[in-house]
This record gives C-alpha cells, sequence and structure tokens, in this order.
C-alpha cells in the first residue's frame, strides 16, 4: 500500500450528539479515523462506547434525533457528513456496504433469501430479471451457502443463524463496494460459526479488495482479524495503533482493564473449590446428586408438508450426566447440538419423549399441578436477553417482588424486605428499584434476572446463554457474582454455553453437546487440556484469541 495515496475514508474530529428529552447527549467527541483502500480497521468498546454511532454515522444512518454535530468526514475525498438522503441513498450498498449484528430483524421475514439479494442488485441499478437471479446464486456459493438454488428459495427462518449471517455478508457484498462496515456481525454466534463467517469475511473483502471497518467488543477477536484497532470508551479514542502492538503493549487503563476481562484458555478459574456445600432446603443426605439425567430423549415430529408428514428430528438422543449439589455443571455446543433443549427439559418447559429426569431422588416427568409449582421454587432459569425476561412495564422492583406474589411469599413488608436483600446479594443499589429495565445498563438487567431468579431461594439454577450478550468487562462482573452466590447459597448451576473459554473458568464438569449426543465429559482441564472427541477439538481451536496468555 502506498500511504501517500489519498485514504478512502478520513474522519476529521467528527463530534456526534443527540437530542434527548433532557437535553444534548454527546455521544462521540473529536473522533478521528484514517483507512485506507483494503485495509482493516476495528473499533473496539463496551456497549455505550460509541462505536456502533461511529459507524451508523459513515453511510448516514444515526437514529432521527442524533446528527454530526461538527467535523468532517471524508469518504473518497467528498465529505458525505453534509449529503442529503437521495445522495445518501446511491452511496449505501453501492459504495458502502454494511453488515449488521441482527440477521432476523435486518431480513424481511416475508420475502425469500433470493428475492432480498436480487433487491440489493436492483435497487443500485446493477442488474435485472435473470442476471440479477444469476449474480444471487454465484454469490450465495461464494459466501459458502451450500445448493444455492434451494437456498435462493428460502424464507429467513427456515436457515440457521449461521446461513442468515452469511445472506447479509452477501446483500453487503453485492454491488462490490469499496467500503464494508460490520457491526458486531458474529456476537450471537458459536464460536466455530463464528470462525468460518470471519473466515468468509477476510477472503471476501480480500479478494473484491474491499476496506473493512469491523465493529465489536472483543478485543481479542479484533487483534486476530483487523490490521489496526482503535478502541473507544464512553464517546473518547483512547487508543489506536496496529493490532500487534494494542495487544502487547496496550498503553491506556481501560484497554488492559478489556484485555484483562476477556476470557482465554488460560484465564483464572473461578469456579469455587470442592467439596462443594450442600444447598438449599433440602433435607436429602448431600452425597446424593440434586439432578439425574438418564438416557433422556426428546424427539419433535416433523412438521407437516402438503402430503403427510415431515420427518421427525430428534433433539435431545440417549442423555445422561448428574449435577452434583453446589457445583456447576456445563453443556457446551453449537446451535442445534441439544443443549438448550436440555435445559427446557429441567425447567419442566418440555416434557421428555423417553428416559427419566431426577430431581433430588424424585422422577419430574409427571408432575400434578401442586407439585410442579413446589418445583418451580426450587428451580429458576436466567436466560441470554435480560430485556426478553423483565416485563417492561414492571419496575425492577416489581419484577423481582412477581414470583413471591405468586408463591405467596409474606406481606407487603415482607416482600419489601426481601426484594431490597436480593438486590444487595446482586450488588445492585437500591436506587434502581424504581426504575424499570430500559432505563438501566444491560449488565444491571442481567442482574435483575439473577435476582429475580432467587427470589424464592432455589436450589438449582439454569443459566441458558446467560452471558453471552454482554461486555467482557459486564460479563466478567456477572461471572464473579454467579461464583460467589454459589459460595454463599449453595447453588447449583446448569450452565449452558457455546463460550468455551468462559465454561472452562466457572464450571466444575463439561459435557459436550453434538447432533443432540454428548460426545466427551469431563473436568474443564481434562476437556480442554486433553480434548479426545475432534468435534471438542474444533470447538477449542475457534475460540479466539483462545491461548492469549494475559
Amino acid at each position: 500500500m502506498n500511504e501517500g495515496t489519498a485514504p478512502l475514508l478520513a474522519m476529521e474530529n467528527v463530534s456526534i450528539e443527540f437530542e434527548t428529552a433532557a437535553g444534548t447527549f454527546s455521544a462521540v467527541r473529536d473522533f478521528n479515523l484514517t483507512l485506507h483502500r483494503g485495509r482493516k480497521l476495528a473499533i473496539v468498546g463496551e456497549s455505550g462506547s460509541g462505536k456502533s454511532t461511529v459507524a451508523a454515522s459513515i453511510n448516514g444512518l444515526l437514529a432521527e434525533n442524533g446528527r454530526v454535530a461538527s467535523g468532517r468526514i471524508l469518504f473518497d475525498n467528498r465529505d458525505i457528513s453534509v449529503l442529503g438522503e437521495a445522495d445518501l441513498r446511491e452511496l449505501r450498498g453501492a459504495q458502502i456496504g454494511r453488515v449488521p449484528q441482527d440477521p432476523m430483524t435486518n431480513l424481511n421475514p416475508l420475502k425469500r433469501i433470493g428475492d432480498q439479494l436480487c433487491e440489493a442488485l436492483e435497487v443500485h441499478g446493477r442488474m435485472r430479471g435473470k442476471a440479477a437471479r444469476d449474480a444471487a446464486l454465484e454469490l450465495m456459493a461464494m459466501i459458502g451457502l451450500h445448493d444455492p438454488e434451494r437456498c435462493f428459495r428460502q424464507y429467513p427462518h427456515e436457515m440457521s443463524g449461521g446461513m442468515r449471517q452469511r445472506v447479509l455478508i452477501a446483500i453487503g457484498l453485492a454491488c462490490g463496494p469499496q467500503l464494508l462496515i460490520a457491526d458486531e456481525p458474529t456476537s450471537a454466534l458459536d464460536v466455530t460459526v463464528q470462525k468460518v463467517i470471519l473466515d468468509e469475511l477476510d477472503r471476501m473483502t480480500g479478494k473484491l479488495g474491499t476496506a473493512l471497518i469491523l465493529v465489536t467488543h472483543d478485543l481479542l477477536m479484533a487483534a486476530e482479524r483487523a490490521d489496526e484497532i482503535l478502541v473507544m470508551y464512553r464517546g473518547d479514542v483512547v487508543e489506536s495503533g496496529p493490532a500487534a502492538e494494542i495487544l502487547g503493549r496496550p498503553g491506556h487503563e481501560y484497554t488492559k482493564r478489556l484485555l484483562e476481562a476477556a476470557p482465554t484458555l488460560r484465564s483464572e478459574k473461578l469456579a469455587p473449590g470442592l467439596p462443594a456445600r450442600a444447598g438449599g432446603n433440602s433435607e436429602t443426605a448431600p452425597g446424593r446428586d440434586l439432578v439425574e439425567f438418564i438416557n433422556v430423549r426428546k424427539v419433535y415430529s416433523g412438521r407437516r408438508k402438503w402430503f403427510g408428514k415431515g420427518k421427525p428430528f430428534v433433539a435431545v438422543k440417549n442423555s445422561s450426566f448428574t449435577i452434583p449439589r453446589g457445583q456447576t455443571v456445563a453443556v457446551v455446543g453449537e446451535s442445534g447440538s441439544g443443549k438448550s433443549t436440555t435445559a427446557r427439559l429441567l425447567l419442566k418447559l418440555e416434557e421428555p419423549t423417553s428416559g427419566d429426569i431426577i430431581f433430588d431422588g424424585a422422577q419430574i416427568n409427571h408432575l400434578s399441578t401442586g407439585q410442579l409449582k413446589d418445583f418451580r421454587k426450587r428451580v429458576q432459569p436466567v436466560f441470554q436477553n435480560p430485556y426478553g425476561s423483565l416485563d417492561m412495564r414492571y419496575t425492577v422492583r416489581e419484577s423481582i417482588e412477581e414470583p413471591l406474589l405468586l408463591h405467596g411469599y409474606g406481606d407487603a413488608v415482607d416482600r419489601r424486605t426481601r426484594v431490597d436483600e436480593l438486590l444487595e446479594q446482586v450488588a445492585l443499589p437500591l436506587s434502581v428499584a424504581e426504575k424499570r429495565p430500559d432505563q438501566i445498563s444491560g449488565g444491571q438487567s442481567q442482574r435483575v434476572a439473577i435476582a429475580r431468579a432467587l427470589a424464592l431461594s432455589p436450589e438449582l439454577v439454569v443459566l441458558d446463554e446467560a452471558v453471552s450478550a454482554l461486555d467482557v468487562l459486564v460479563q466478567a462482573q456477572i461471572l464473579e457474582l454467579l461464583c460467589q452466590l454459589q459460595v454463599d447459597l449453595g447453588l447449583s448451576y446448569l450452565f449452558i454455553s457455546h463460550d468455551l473459554a468462559v465454561v472452562r473458568m466457572i464450571s466444575h464438569q463439561v459435557h459436550v453437546m453434538q447432533a443432540g449426543e454428548i460426545v466427551e465429559s469431563g473436568t474443564p482441564d481434562e476437556i480442554f487440556n486433553c480434548p479426545k472427541s475432534t468435534y471438542t477439538r474444533q470447538l477449542i481451536a475457534s475460540i479466539p484469541g483462545g491461548t492469549w496468555q494475559h
């Protein structure tokens, strides 16, 4: 690359503001960026750092109340921050492509995949009709979608998350843009799918000579994939430079904190030591396992076709494992491996097709209404998205108090005291009690979800991807909280995750699932130091920066 040539993109002292009911909010201040053709830049930071705001400003996609208050955004020597909507529409897709985070909200659920790809070509006048169809099929083959003809006819819901994300990449690159902005393109994907998608991005942008801006909260992944890294914190750039330099010699305290919090295969373990305490209100002998799965099988009937039924789908195949009291048992695997179905079976949200699930010495396959209500007190879930678990109409206090009301816990004073205790347990100030979920951060919302799960003093908490959507700094805080609660309350956890580095840190026992089967089991040291299964080795090899040393 000739450093003397004009950059493809230059952002000069850009400040971005939003008008809110409380006044003007300064989201980004004096932001500078230089990106040459064919180069890769990663913008890294936690939620609220301003990284996605910067990305949105480049192609004029700020919210209606947002504006570039000062500075210039030069794309190919043209200040695009002053362009009108008509000119921006010509620029988007044709010159500046975009790969957003969530394919299910960015793909039209009512349109076939092929039609959406053709539309990306037709809108910019590249081609129409058969030519657009042929180009769409070629794009799908290029991004690694097998059987493009079949994919062309599918709707988004008929594809896996990884396949949908590939479609977004294809749409972003359809018109051969000079710049592609990928905003958290893999944060919701399993590690193996994530690696495939990022490899595909590398290959496609390299083939087309497209410059890439990768927006992410994962500093280790950014260091593996980008030429240069720019670190943002609360609207300011705190550090920038070559990826190897940032990773090897971070200069700013915030960058150091990001690196220290990033889970790797060499991170310090958090799981409380053994022997574990017997927990909860059980009167059963401590030696007995709290949970036993015995040859559990779950089969879903096939979707109805035009003629007869489709083929049944076996989600869990003869699964057997135990959860000892006071321990964390992790189930890991890719999407579709059966790990979340396992969680739903234990939570009594699904019934097994065959096999036995034993909780505290009693079989729970078929419970009466009264027995089920008692079971719900003793086994509670925490899911991935706290905003999906909490009612937006309820205050934090009301959300935590709801299970207490349903189970007839004390009077109003007792419940208020209990909620205050729970907030203290999850390290939340009492000041959040009267706020609603949309008025607090994602990390605080997940603490509220944990407090709600603990309200009835359960013995077992089922954590289904409970930290996977969190930034690394918040994730580290939640993991430490979970381990401390396990020590203080004697809790047992079923920890469902696709993040193997986190699993290694927090679990006592690990079960690896593939296509509904447990293919390998052992302690974290056994699984991660001496994996026996080829599938386990593939999962471990896919961890971004997995062996990096803090």
